[in-house]
């Protein structure tokens, strides 16, 4: 959807939340059509794909691409070191995760492959103040009791956040937390800011009065990579398949940024979270939906946090990731795509 037509979330939340919003699916533009059955017979693959809870499963239901040429088992796992582990372990075909994850892979030379990049949202990566906390700016954290999560995207964007404002993790009281430990730190006033991403910074805002102080957006890059299984990438018919998953997951994307409603729903029936404050969330994105293919820019910015984590001291050596992505699913993104803007012009 065009910046000329911002979703509204009094507009959505006054439109039909039922059947109505369900049937936006039967009228899907072409973009959004499943993709032509492949020549090969996927019948008897299976793909294991690990997912997060509201994310990949809900939309690509709620997109009407659900009917795939092979089998999916679906495996929720809430945590990208546990995508990596189960993809090293031969017990998970594709999974994803942001790019902290994928660099510890690196670093440790995991059977692991990254295929493609989600770009995501980065206002819903933020630096909070606490309602009631004298914090204003970014260099206020000096001496305050900071929350974070360790070896993630709030380790990562809170550093950047902090050396732009002249300080670094020795200035502050760093505390490492889980996201849901954070949250309840957070209501106690054990916290007096805390770097999160997600609904928790959400609910932190809307329970709490939690004050942003900076987004991730100019401190991250946006690329979530997508991880795979060597094994399955080696596989001429797996790779079929994933490529295949690839192409449904874009056009599922493609069909959120139009579409934010009926997905929100989704979401909500599957992690409780209101749909009025998906939207809220949606309504204040930095960027809509979408999945690229791997290219040099990927890979360098991706370097370049592993390049961050050695100086911070959170890797114990040297990363080099550009043996870990894997172009060989450029062709199936980017042809369609290719097709598709010749056709509209």
């Amino acid at each position: 959807m065009s910046d000329t037509h911002p979703l509204n979330r009094r507009h959505l939340l006054q439109a039909s939340l039922g059947a109505a919003a369900w049937a936006a699916t039967a009228s899907m533009p072409a973009w959004a059509a499943p993709p032509a059955p492949t020549a090969a017979d996927l019948s008897k693959v299976t793909l294991r794909i690990g997912y997060y809870k509201g994310l990949w499963r809900p939309l690509i239901t709620a997109a009407g691409l659900g009917q795939t040429p092979y089998r999916i088992e679906w495996r929720e796992l809430n945590n990208g070191v546990l995508h990596i582990e189960a993809l090293n372990g031969d017990a998970l075909d594709v999974g994803s995760g942001s790019e902290i994850p994928a660099l510890f892979a690196a670093r440790q030379k995991a059977q692991v492959r990254f295929i493609a990049v989600v770009r995501e949202d980065l206002n819903n990566q933020v630096t909070l103040a606490r309602k009631d906390a004298p914090i204003q700016r970014i260099a206020d954290l000096k001496g305050k009791r900071v929350g974070y999560v360790r070896a993630t995207t709030s380790h990562y964007f809170l550093s950047k956040q902090l050396a732009e404002a002249g300080l670094s993790f020795n200035d502050i009281q760093a505390i490492n937390l889980t996201p849901a430990d954070g949250l309840s730190a957070f209501d106690r006033g054990d916290l007096d800011a805390w770097a999160i991403y997600g609904y928790n910074g959400q609910l932190a805002r809307l329970r709490y009065g939690a004050r942003v102080l900076k987004t991730g957006l100019g401190y991250l890059s946006g690329n979530f990579p997508i991880y795979a299984n060597p094994r399955a990438v080696d596989d001429p018919l797996k790779h079929a398949a994933i490529a295949d998953y690839l192409q449904r997951l874009r056009r599922a994307y493609l069909w959120a940024n139009s579409n934010y409603l009926a997905y929100a729903q989704a979401q909500s029936a599957e992690t409780r979270v209101a749909v009025g404050d998906l939207i809220e969330l949606w309504n204040n994105r930095s960027n809509d939906y979408d999945l690229r293919a791997v290219d040099d820019s990927v890979v360098q910015g991706h370097q370049a946090v592993a390049d961050t984590f050695l100086q911070l001291g959170v890797l114990d050596g040297p990363a080099q990731v550009a043996p870990l992505w894997d172009k060989s699913f450029k062709t199936a993104l980017v042809a369609p795509l290719a097709a598709q803007v010749a056709k509209a012009a």
